[in-house]
């Protein structure tokens, strides 16, 4: 039970720190540039909406504000069975820029997308959601690094807006930590996935992605990497979202979990030798998906323990565990909060991972939920 207590221990210490500093020791060793240069191409912005009515005319207005060549721009609005006045709000932009609005039934984001990658002119595909803002150099910012002939997928850096609780300010710390990772896998090579709501990518590269798709912004920047291309992150490319209350981050992370298993099943290459950040796939994504098992392993091997050992393993566990169920009924203004919020927090991501194994197993329109600015995109 003592070497069964201490692997675990130690997977759950790899997994949250020591890949970290493997990453960082790494990418400092043999960093790769993105030798970016000024250009100016045709780019499609493609932009899938579910009932945005509420959000869709402040991002048309963000993507008008963009520093970049008006006729080289079109804007490819896809309703994704829309019952709101998404379709009026879109058609009201249409004297002002280069705007093609596609009405289609409910079908989910990947097919949305499918049928504005099928529509689309543009030298470069620009993805995007309709509830977050664009800096107005992002896309001019993203198509340089189209300059270097080994780039396939440009991502852009998402930036979360204060928020006025211990409960989103815990949540938009695990987004900087994920942020971090991605940097320094860019820097070494790639990332294995962009931020959904702004990346690029070359037109020639995209392939219609199988209906149910959850993670487009995974599964096509792997179609570029199995070619050979590079995914990179650029963190000059800035789109701005708002915080996240805890329980819609959960629906979110279900989702994007969920959609890691299915992305292994369509991409089997990922665990072999072909995928040449295979050490970076295991560390950052599978092996999240590993640790609530580890967790529980650990929590079950510590009973197994002899005492007094058997006392502090169980005990801390407990501890952590009551501690982040009792932040629900803890008010904001006690101290413990800020060791209380992130612990709930930590818990619930980790429980995202239970049901995702779980959530796989379902159809993918079960999984599509509005999260209300949720970092990372979605529709």
């Amino acid at each position: 039970m003592l070497a069964l207590f201490i692997f675990s221990l130690a997977f759950c210490a790899y997994t949250l720190f020591g890949y970290p500093l493997l990453l960082a020791l790494l990418a400092r060793g043999r960093g790769r540039r993105v030798r970016k240069a000024p250009r100016q191409c045709t780019v499609s912005i493609l932009l899938p909406v579910h009932n945005g009515e509420r959000w869709l005319a402040a991002k048309l207005e963000s993507i008008l504000q963009l520093r970049y060549p008006a006729e080289l721009l079109e804007i490819l609005v896809v309703s994704d069975g829309s019952t709101d006045d998404t379709e009026a709000v879109a058609r009201s932009f249409s004297g002002r820029a280069n705007l093609t609005f596609l009405a289609l039934p409910r079908g989910g984001k990947a097919t949305a997308l499918n049928a504005a990658m099928a529509r689309a002119t543009g030298e470069i595909l620009f993805f995007t959601d309709v509830r977050q803002d664009l800096e107005p150099m992002s896309v001019a910012n993203l198509v340089e690094c189209f300059a270097d002939p080994e780039i396939g997928v440009a991502s852009g850096e998402l930036i979360i807006r204060d928020g006025n609780s211990l409960e989103e300010a815990s949540v938009g710390l695990y987004w900087k930590y994920e942020k971090w990772i991605r940097k320094q896998q860019s820097q070494l090579d790639s990332v294995l996935g962009a931020t959904g709501c702004i990346y690029a990518m070359r037109r020639e590269l995209a392939e219609p992605m199988p209906a149910g798709t959850l993670n487009d912004d995974m599964y096509l920047p792997l179609a570029a990497f199995f070619k050979g291309y590079r995914v990179i992150l650029d963190d000059s490319a800035l789109a701005f979202d708002y915080p996240t209350q805890l329980g819609s981050e959960f629906f979110r992370k279900v989702r994007t979990l969920a959609g890691v298993y299915q992305i292994v099943m369509r991409f089997p290459a990922l665990l072999g030798a072909r995928n040449r950040m295979w050490l970076h796939f295991f560390s950052h994504k599978l092996a999240r998906l590993f640790m609530p098992w580890a967790m529980l392993l650990a929590a079950l091997a510590g009973f197994g323990l002899p005492s007094p050992w058997r006392w502090w393993a169980t005990g801390a566990q407990a501890a952590a565990y009551l501690l982040a169920v009792a932040d629900t009924w803890i008010p904001g203004g006690f101290r413990v909060k800020r060791l209380t919020s992130p612990l709930r927090t930590f818990l619930v991501l980790m429980a995202a991972s239970w049901f995702a194994a779980i959530m796989v197993f379902l159809p993918a329109g079960v999984l599509w939920k509005d999260t209300h600015g949720a970092p990372g995109g979605g529709k």
